[in-house]
């Protein structure tokens, strides 16, 4: 099993179920460029970023039965749900302390997986098109995704979410240098 495999896995398992393709997509994304280590390689698509290398490990995990795909009908369409499965949980159980656990940046991303998909492909977008400057990522947002119809305050919002992030995780990268981490209060 390679490291990629395993942290898809270890994340999964530390938000307990993540519901949606694309919310999966744009967690894993989120979490690389807020310095996570996830290392697929991203494409710009309809709905934002997207990996076919997530894909392919997404079922390849499915294959191993390490993780279980939920397929629900939800008024008119279909909606995902996955959880790590027995195979999974016993996997990382073996793996012992040599695997990301994201203990440190669970509260991240638990937060980043409440978010409706809509704001995540907002803010993965947003994160898609740094670093070029605010002013210069918003008009291309409301080109790219003009059938959305942002709004102003969705995109504050957006960037308070990222800044709120960043700060965190830059907070629980302190402890090896003297300082204590502390809890996510939002």
């Amino acid at each position: 099993m390679l490291d990629q495999h395993v942290n898809v896995l270890s994340l999964l398992q530390t938000v307990g179920e993540i519901t949606g393709r694309k919310k999966f997509q744009k967690i894993v994304f989120i979490s690389k460029k807020l310095g996570m280590p996830f290392h697929e390689k991203y494409d710009f698509h309809r709905y934002g970023p997207y990996s076919e290398e997530l894909n392919l490990r997404l079922e390849e995990l499915q294959q191993f039965e390490f993780i279980s795909e939920i397929k629900e009908e939800m008024a008119g369409y279909h909606q995902y749900r996955y959880q790590v499965a027995t195979n999974g949980e016993h996997f990382l159980k073996t793996k012992g302390n040599n695997r990301e656990t994201f203990e440190q940046q669970k509260n991240v991303i638990q937060e980043m997986n409440v978010c409706s998909s809509k704001f995540l492909e907002l803010t993965a977008t947003i994160l898609f098109l740094e670093p070029a400057n605010q002013e210069e990522i918003i008009r291309k947002v409301h080109v790219l995704k003009k059938t959305q119809n942002y709004s102003k305050a969705d995109i504050e919002h957006a960037y308070a979410h990222i800044e709120r992030w960043r700060q965190h995780l830059n907070k629980v990268k302190l402890p090896s240098e003297g300082r204590v981490s502390s809890s996510f209060d939002g």
